[in-house]
């Protein structure tokens, strides 16, 4: 490969320049006040503040820009979702903390916007939707699931399949609270009502899960 290739792409290379960061952050505040369909081009580049010229140099359409905000979100779901420590057998202590946290970040407002985007358009693209459960919802089963086996092998633990259990548990987080808020219906809830439910979850899986 030539020197001359290699400076010629040495831009598309770099993901983090200013310039794609501003384009994806106007894109975004479209997205989410428009919808996928009724957000245009012109309206991200004008909201953006760069010429269309500028956009197409860095997207090639509409697609691929939307893709790109999913990705931002993915990189964010996947940041500190139950992070367990494997060794800790305290496992009420580290469900609730675990559990607290996951209930503030899903129930969130700043992020009811994107996810409504992404189910919207998740039936005509069905692979920025499958991107977005891999790197969230199945990432967080996926780690609480070997924290859970970690503690059946230490004997803490009696569970037939951590897989469900850790998905029931965490569906048992946001319960009464993250839906009302994706559909508009509710306010976000307090830090007080999060740690009462949270709490209530906690609670009923140990009281189905802990060895006798």
């Amino acid at each position: 490969m030539s020197e001359t290739m290699l400076i010629d792409r040495a831009p598309e290379a770099s993901d983090d320049s200013a310039k794609r960061r501003q384009i994806v952050d106007g894109a975004r505040s479209v997205f989410m006040a428009r919808g996928f369909d009724a957000a245009s081009m012109g309206d991200i580049a004008k909201a953006a503040g760069v010429s269309k010229g500028t956009l197409y140099v860095y997207f090639k359409d509409k697609d691929e820009l939307f893709g790109a905000i999913v990705g931002q979100e993915c990189t964010f779901q996947a940041e500190g979702v139950f992070e367990f420590d494997h060794a800790d057998q305290d496992v009420e202590t580290a469900l609730f903390k675990h559990g607290k946290a996951f209930a503030e970040k899903i129930c969130d407002p700043r992020r009811q916007s994107s996810l409504r985007a992404v189910i919207a358009i998740a039936d005509r693209m069905p692979d920025l939707g499958r991107k977005v459960y891999e790197t969230g919802p199945a990432v967080g089963i996926a780690r609480m699931s070997a924290y859970l086996k970690a503690q059946v092998e230490a004997g803490v633990l009696d569970i037939a399949d951590c897989e469900v259990a850790a998905a029931q548990f965490i569906e048992t987080c946001h319960a009464t609270m993250f839906k009302p808020v994706l559909f508009n219906f509710a306010p976000p809830p307090t830090p007080e009502r999060i740690a009462y439910v949270v709490g209530i979850a906690v609670r009923t899986f140990m009281a189905a899960y802990k060895a006798k």
